[in-house]
């Protein structure tokens, strides 16, 4: 540990220089060192001889930056000394062997070029906390200072009385000492005064979890001695019946833990430790697994139809020429079993797999699925897990011991020794694009870039591809194969389009449900069938208006209408998680008259309950699943048929699948077909297909009701015959001609700052500058249609470029060349500016 007494009144500015002013005597190499920071580029330090045979890429390095020590990651070594600078030394090299393999360091890499960030923010998403350690603020006592405490006032007089007795205190216990979190200035003031200095120090997050375990003395193994104790014994009757209870469970589990022990003998800690003074029994403490596994095992309990065998054959087949194949599956047509097939083949040849899916509610069912199959050669990893059990996951994967994770995007950048196969199930589904913070990744396109680094193949599943994905196979970079029939030859769902401009309501808005649906849902419950009920908003009532002036309450951090969640009894913004009390009263006109407009899940959910007041109803939304378990809970009770009827957001329409569903209800198509964005039809009938394909998977008898009041738009047509081919066409053509993707790429750029002219003006700099090579290519400045998100306004660029590799990097290489010389400028140095390559 490195003390800083030189910190003096620089110890709490991050503006000290980087780099050591003098030579350094004995290092023998350099390190480029990552560390899990936003910075322009890596830095490099110089490793001291004593680490040179220790030092290789992949390990963690504790280094200093600017007063704060970091654990990062080596990147590379070389020998020569960097001109212009002399480099810090290391610290502290953390790990034996590497933690990061060079095919993840090479994904970091690209991910930073490809999307415009750093690969500090990549390490960040990258690496589970626990590993990035913390750097913990330490206050030192100056035993130079002597105890004349004079000529401080109350608070430091609190500090320096305490320091003088303890010699050495926390941050958060200096806070407890003065009751106050902002304890900054006091510190400072210390430090001026020569009380105290800082000093920074590590400290590893990571802790193995330990269980105490019981076992018999050696001398007992003998069981002539051990039935002469058990005969002998005459005092302390607990002890003799907890010395049976350990024999009982020794004989039926095999190894005894001393929670298991107490609880079956119903004995004390101080009776165990009794037999244990007595040198009759021992305890010991291991280090055990947070993550429970199953036996491994592969046990495929299906065969697969004609057709599937066919698609899983093409597969193969293709792998053998392309690196990606795209299977385009309708709804129900047995993708998993196909998928689950190939696992098997890459298990028996020792390789990896991944299974990635867009969502972690989706890992729930597919988890139980895959362990039917796998047992314990499959892992789960996603962001609900503890940083301590993430920590297990990723040395299990590391070490090749994990031979099948099933994860969302973040899986992405696990460990993998032997990666085969990559599969990206529901790909062409928008949550594997990451929005914030950066790395502003497309997982999909990751995970191609990532099966390259190990020579592995990639199988894209859908049943309504990405266009993009359809265009690169229709033109040849991707293999295609087609599942053109439901597994066991089960019909489609009916779709029946629902004009609620001809329902009849007593009031004004629009109809949440009509008459047809309450019909159709009342048979479905009549012949003991499930429903799911769609609705792409979640809470009460998206907005409330003044029924005498159109005043509606809005969020006082972001221009967006609150929405209204009645269970809460609140008002809320789902930009900027900020919730109010409900309003009573018009700040503009007085009045008391609220209505309440459109409608979302919570109202739906209300409105079906006392519709179908004997029916079990259930919502699936963000507000209701909050837990680990949460969203696995409700789907198993979703299958076992103890729901009826189930409303739900986006997560209802996720590759779930149930079996006794044969009623599927749009609630507002209206709201799918109006958003401003050139991807509006294809996520519409992506989101309706999908929502579609859950009625009627096992006996055909499906039927899905579409509320709408645009009865001629023509993606509607689309659903109905559920022809993914035609939306394409119609869509390709639309792309095509307004030079949109797949045809090109797009970086959009944002800026983002507290006054809206200042905002702007950087944006217009920004067009200014790249005028020159790229006049034709950016639209903009605008300001989008939320254009201001925590009291920060927005305004926004459009560049689309050619697919061409060159002028790519070159544009992006000006923007960072213009948002550098932006920033330079006083004026627009708070400006944040954000690139976003490929944004969805």
């Amino acid at each position: 540990m490195i003390m800083d007494e030189t910190a003096g009144n620089n110890s709490f500015s991050l503006f000290e220089e980087t780099y050591s002013s003098t030579p350094l005597q004995g290092m023998g190499a350099y390190a480029e060192i990552i560390i899990p920071l936003a910075l322009p580029q890596n830095y490099t330090w110089a490793v001291p001889q004593q680490y040179s045979s220790v030092i290789q890429p992949g390990v963690r390095a504790e280094v200093e930056l600017k007063n704060k020590k970091y654990a990062g990651v080596v990147k590379r070594i070389f020998p020569q000394k960097p001109e212009g600078f002399n480099p810090k030394p290391i610290l502290n090299v953390l790990d034996k062997e590497p933690v990061i393999h060079p095919e993840q360091l090479k994904l970091w890499q690209w991910i930073a070029n490809y999307y415009m960030c750093s690969e500090g923010e990549v390490m960040q998403a990258a690496v589970p906390s626990n590993f990035k350690l913390s750097s913990e603020t330490n206050i030192a006592w100056n035993e130079e200072r002597g105890d004349d405490f004079s000529d401080l006032d109350d608070e430091e007089f609190l500090v320096a009385e305490a320091l003088s007795i303890k010699k050495e205190l926390k941050l958060n216990e200096v806070q407890q000492i003065l009751d106050a979190s902002h304890v900054y200035p006091v510190i400072k003031r210390l430090i001026d005064k020569q009380v105290c200095f800082v000093w920074e120090e590590l400290k590893e997050k990571y802790k193995v979890k330990t269980e105490t375990y019981i076992r018999l003395h050696p001398v007992y193994n003998d069981e002539a001695k051990l039935e002469k104790i058990v005969n002998e014994w005459s005092k302390a009757p607990k002890q003799m019946e907890l010395l049976l209870s350990y024999l009982h469970l020794l004989k039926t589990e095999g190894e005894v833990t001393q929670p298991a022990l107490l609880k079956k003998s119903n004995a004390t800690q101080a009776q165990l430790k009794g037999l244990i003074d007595k040198n009759i029994l021992i305890a010991e403490k291991r280090s055990i697994t947070r993550i429970q596994t199953l036996p491994k095992d592969v046990k495929i309990d299906f065969i697969l139809s004609p057709t599937q065998q066919l698609a899983a054959d093409d597969i193969l087949n293709i792998f053998n020429e392309k690196q990606v194949c795209l299977l385009h599956g309708i709804t129900s047509s047995g993708k998993t079993q196909v998928y689950i097939k190939l696992i098997e083949q890459y298990i028996k040849q020792g390789k990896q797999v991944l299974y990635m899916l867009p969502e972690v509610a989706l890992t729930a069912q597919m988890i139980r699925r895959l362990q039917k199959n796998f047992g314990g050669y499959i892992a789960i990893y996603h962001h609900k897990f503890n940083a301590n059990e993430r920590v297990e996951i990723w040395n299990k994967v590391k070490s090749g011991e994990t031979k099948v994770v099933l994860g969302a995007r973040s899986s992405l950048f696990l460990p993998f020794k032997d990666l085969g196969l990559i599969i990206v199930d529901e790909e062409h589904d928008s949550s594997y694009k990451q929005q914030e913070p950066a790395p502003r990744y497309h997982a999909r396109d990751a995970a191609i870039y990532s099966a390259s680094l190990f020579n592995a193949k990639v199988l894209l599943g859908s049943a309504t591809p990405s266009l993009e994905s359809y265009y690169n196979a229709q033109t040849g970079k991707y293999g295609i194969v087609t599942l053109n029939e439901r597994f066991g030859n089960v019909a489609m769902p009916v779709i029946e389009i629902v004009d609620v401009t001809k329902v009849v309501q007593k009031e004004k808005g629009k109809v949440m449900v009509s008459p047809q649906l309450k019909e159709e849902i009342a048979v479905s419950l009549e012949q003991h069938k499930q429903v799911i009920l769609f609705q792409n908003r979640r809470g009460y009532s998206p907005y409330l208006i003044c029924g005498v002036c159109g005043w509606i309450p809005q969020c006082r951090n972001c221009d967006v209408t609150l929405t209204y969640h009645k269970a809460k009894n609140k008002l809320a913004c789902h930009y900027c998680g900020t919730t109010y009390p409900v309003v009573t009263t018009c700040l503009a006109c007085g009045s008391h008259q609220f209505i309440q407009r459109n409608f979302g899940t919570e109202k739906i959910d209300e409105l079906i309950a006392a519709e179908f007041p004997s029916a079990r109803t259930a919502r699936m939304d963000y507000d209701s699943i909050k837990g680990k378990h949460d969203h696995d809970n409700l789907i198993r009770l979703f299958e076992q048929q103890k729901i009826d009827i189930l409303t739900g957001t986006q997560m209802v329409v996720k590759g779930l699948d149930f079996e006794h569903v044969n009623l599927v209800g749009i609630m507002d198509a209206d709201g799918l077909l109006n958003f401003a964005d050139f991807r509006v039809n294809e996520r519409a009938f992506q989101l309706m297909e999908q929502v579609s394909g859950r009625a009627g998977r096992k006996d055909g008898n499906g039927k899905v009701l579409l509320q709408v009041s645009n009865i001629h738009h023509p993606v509607l047509q689309f659903v109905q015959a559920h022809d993914y081919g035609a939306m394409y066409t119609f869509e390709i053509n639309n792309r095509k001609q307004f030079f949109y993707p797949p045809f090109s790429r797009i970086i959009q750029i944002t800026f983002r700052h507290k006054e809206s002219h200042i905002a702007e003006e950087a944006a217009h700099h920004m067009v200014q500058g790249l005028k020159h090579n790229f006049e034709k290519n950016v639209t903009g400045p605008a300001e989008p249609v939320v254009n201001r998100i925590r009291n920060q306004y927005l305004w926004e660029l459009l560049i689309k470029l050619p697919k061409d590799t060159g002028i790519i990097q070159q544009c992006k290489r000006e923007i960072f060349q213009q948002v550098a010389i932006i920033q330079s400028n006083k004026r627009y140095r708070a400006v944040n500016i954000i690139p976003d390559v490929d944004p969805v």
